[in-house]
């Protein structure tokens, strides 16, 4: 394939990828599509760090001009996605099922389970949706969570290898030629 071709079929493919892990992390800052809890702060660190949209989406639109920088920025997006999707969502429970004392507060209840290592926090609650009903606020929060940070690992993941084709492509195109009058 030519170069100028690979081009026009990896450059709209990064920006519609960009464009969803843009839409995915703003709505990770509304949970369930309510904005009380972005102005009461009380939006997962992973979420407000935004790597959908400066990672998989800012430098996703620059790629044409610089693979390198959307290539890292996917990169990153993917790391901090898998955190979040790791730790859980920050979210309103109750300490008393996990042991803690009794009573209700703001935190990580899945990253605070105590005498757990994180692959098995995640295996508890990514695949035991009994667990989830810890989370009293905002409804349906890991759901949220899970989904949409999920969603940002598979477009981060498809941006790293799109962002990859380009830097070859441009590197082929270097040293073969772009194909002119083929």
């Amino acid at each position: 394939m030519c170069v100028g071709t690979c081009s026009r079929i990896v450059g709209p493919c990064l920006l519609a990828l960009g464009t969803l892990s843009v839409a995915a992390n703003i709505l990770l800052l509304f949970p369930g599509g309510a904005s009380k809890y972005l102005a009461e702060g009380h939006i997962s660190k992973h979420a407000k760090a935004m790597p959908g949209v400066w990672g998989g989406g800012i430098a996703a639109f620059i790629s044409a001009v610089l693979s390198k920088l959307a290539l890292l920025g996917a990169a990153a997006c993917f790391v901090l996605s898998g955190v979040g999707l790791t730790n859980g969502p920050l979210c309103f429970y109750n300490t008393s099922e996990h042991g803690r004392g009794h009573g209700t507060l703001w935190g990580y209840p899945f990253l605070d389970a105590s005498g757990q290592e994180p692959d098995a926090r995640a295996e508890t609650y990514l695949y035991d949706r009994r667990t989830w009903s810890i989370c009293l606020e905002p409804a349906g929060v890991v759901a949220w969570n899970v989904i949409l940070f999920s969603l940002l690992l598979l477009v981060s993941a498809a941006e790293m290898v799109l962002a990859s084709v380009q830097i070859l492509n441009g590197c082929l195109g270097c040293l073969c030629g772009f194909c002119e009058g083929k």
